[in-house]
Formats: structure tokens, sequence, C-alpha cells
């Protein structure tokens, strides 16, 4: 569904709403036309392995794909909940994209993948149910974020290990679960979710 009359069309998703611990990550990805017919591989990053998503993130940016990445901490989860914590990385992965285009509102139109567009955001911007299957520009995204919040699980890792981030990348898996109870909540913990709530309550 990409279009062709705005300069600059910018596709945005997000990785990690779901885990227990780690940040909410975001990108925006802004895909040249001259691009398109080398990245019929590119979808879903839900839809790929993860060495598929690393490999068509290369492709990608050799092919001159433009990135913006934007993350929401554990503590702003925690303040804002996950919906207004994923928004407030989205517009940041937007604000460092658009910077670096030095693109204007008048020429750039965001689509974002879900049934919500991002709040206080003042681009022109539609809303796409299924988006990182329907727009290139979106599942670049969706690799890009996925790619780049794997990465940061990995190094969370080795700061905080017995865990197994790199594993589960912060899901309430069993063996999370089982490293949770054992060693209680690290900081990267969010304790706004129930299964870190419950186990933060029960200590006190």
């Amino acid at each position: 569904m990409e279009r062709t009359g705005s300069a600059y069309l910018i596709g945005v998703d997000e990785a990690g709403r779901g885990p227990l611990a780690g940040p909410v990550a975001a990108a925006a990805a802004f895909v040249p036309p001259p691009a398109y017919p080398f990245l019929s591989e590119v979808n879903d990053s839900k839809q790929l392995s993860e060495k598929k998503r690393e490999v068509l993130l290369a492709l990608m940016r050799t092919a001159g794909v433009r990135f913006g990445f934007g993350f929401a901490t554990p503590r702003e989860i925690d303040e804002f909940n996950i919906l207004g914590a994923t928004f407030k990385a989205m517009a940041r992965a937007v604000g460092r994209l658009t910077g670096a285009l030095s693109t204007g509102p008048s020429g750039t139109l965001v689509l974002v993948d879900g049934p919500h567009r991002i709040r206080d955001l003042s681009l022109k911007q539609e809303a796409v149910v299924g988006g990182d299957g329907r727009s290139l520009s979106i599942a670049a995204a969706s690799i890009f974020a996925k790619v780049m919040r794997d990465r940061w699980m990995s190094d969370l890792d080795r700061r905080w290990p017995g865990y197994g981030f790199a594993v589960h990348k912060g899901y309430g898996t069993k063996a999370h679960m089982t490293a949770l109870n054992l060693l209680g909540p690290c900081p990267e913990h969010r304790r706004s979710f129930a299964p870190v709530r419950m186990l933060v309550e029960a200590e006190a």
C-alpha cells in the first residue's frame, strides 16, 4: 500500500510490548522508491527468523533505507503504561528519522502499524491494522525495531546474568519465571506487569 503522493512516506512499528523486562522499542523507516524492487522479501518481522531479519536489515541498509530508532524504559512503561510508553518510543523514532531527512510536516505521511495513531505527533499520520504485512515501510520498521531490541536484550543478559534475557528477550517464558522467582526482579523488569508486581508485593 505504498504511496507516491508524499515526498516522505514513513512506516512505524514497535517491538517488545509484551515482555516482562527490557524496553519497548520502536522504529521509523523511509524506503526510497528505487529500493522497492530489491526488497521483495521484506515482511512482518514476526514471520521471519532471527537470521533472516539480520540479513534483510543489512540488505535494506545497502539499498538506502533510512531508519530512526526510539525506545521507552521499563520505568517509563510503569509510569505511563505500555501503550503510552509505546507512543513515546514511536514519536522519538519518527523525530530522529525526520530530523535526519530534514523533512517538514507538509511533505510527510506516517503510517503506524496497529489501530492507534501516535499521540501528540504533529505530522499527518494513518493507523494501519496489520500494517507490517501491508506496507513495505512498516515491515522495514518492524524488522529494524525487532533486531535492535533483540541486540539490546543480549546486552542486558551480560549485565544481568541468570535471567536468560538473550534467549527469551524478556518474555514470560517458564525459564524466565523460574529465574525471576529465584533471583527476584532486576531494574530492567516492568513492575507494573502482573507477574512482576505480584512478586514484588509478596516480598514487601
